[in-house]
């Protein structure tokens, strides 16, 4: 299988209109205008509602910093970088207030029951379905991925993907990273 790389650094900024942080969008697919999964890094700098996404899935997670509390529809939701991801409506009205200052969070969105984002901190074993976009994101510490007889390693601060056509199964091992399935 043949997986694209991404650097987090190499990607520029787009300053948010409400002015509370930057994203750094990593992958737009099938393509930047017309995109059915997006994959991107936010800094939040400041309190603040989200974007709203009308149509689609959010799947999110704490990188940095201490962390948030989101109100989405009534509830809280506390969010550190040792939560699981929280998925919720892309549409949904979300209230963001920081826990002690700035954070890096990660952002999936896809169709809605299409996705599925995992932390990996260790070894974890995943069999995917075929027709899907897979990814995994290392943050602090490099991945590896073993697929199919093949080893891609994937270094702090990249996000790698690849389509695949038939059902896979495979390892994840790192530190700290994301796995991410999206049925296409």
């Amino acid at each position: 299988m043949n997986w694209k790389q991404v650097s987090l650094a190499a990607t520029p900024p787009q300053a948010w209109r409400n002015g509370g942080g930057v994203t750094r969008e990593l992958l737009a697919w099938p393509d930047a205008v017309d995109w059915r999964v997006r994959i991107s890094v936010a800094d939040v700098q400041r309190d603040g509602p989200f974007s709203r996404f009308d149509g689609l899935e959010r799947w999110f997670a704490v990188l940095q910093g201490e962390g948030v509390v989101l109100r989405i529809g009534g509830e809280e939701h506390r969010l550190t970088r040792t939560s699981e991801p929280l998925r919720f409506d892309g549409a949904a009205a979300v209230d963001c207030s920081l826990l002690a200052g700035a954070t890096q969070d990660f952002n999936l969105m896809a169709p809605p029951g299409r996705a599925r984002l995992r932390r990996v901190r260790g070894r974890m074993d995943f069999n995917a379905g075929g027709q899907r976009l897979l990814a995994l994101y290392a943050h602090d510490a490099p991945a590896a991925l073993v697929m199919d007889g093949e080893t891609t390693q994937v270094a702090p601060y990249h996000l790698a993907w690849s389509l695949a056509d038939t059902a896979s199964a495979g390892t994840v091992a790192s530190d700290d990273a994301l796995w991410m399935e999206v049925t296409r």
